[in-house]
C-alpha cells in the first residue's frame, strides 16, 4: 500500500484497527458471558479489508 494515503481511506483504517480488538471484560460480565468474543475481529493475513 502506498505511503501517501487518501484521508478516507486512513479514517476507514483507523476505525478497523481500532474495532479489532478484544471485548471489554464488563461486557462480560454485563452480558453473563452469553456474549464471549467480538465478531468484528479479524486477522491481517486471514481476511482483508475492503477499503
Amino acid at each position: 500500500m502506498a505511503r501517501n494515503k487518501p484521508l478516507a481511506r486512513k479514517l476507514r483504517l483507523a476505525r478497523a484497527h481500532k474495532s479489532n480488538r478484544a471485548l471489554p471484560a464488563w461486557v462480560i460480565v454485563r452480558t453473563l458471558r452469553r456474549v464471549r468474543f467480538s465478531p468484528v475481529r479479524r486477522h491481517w493475513r486471514v481476511s482483508k479489508l475492503k477499503v
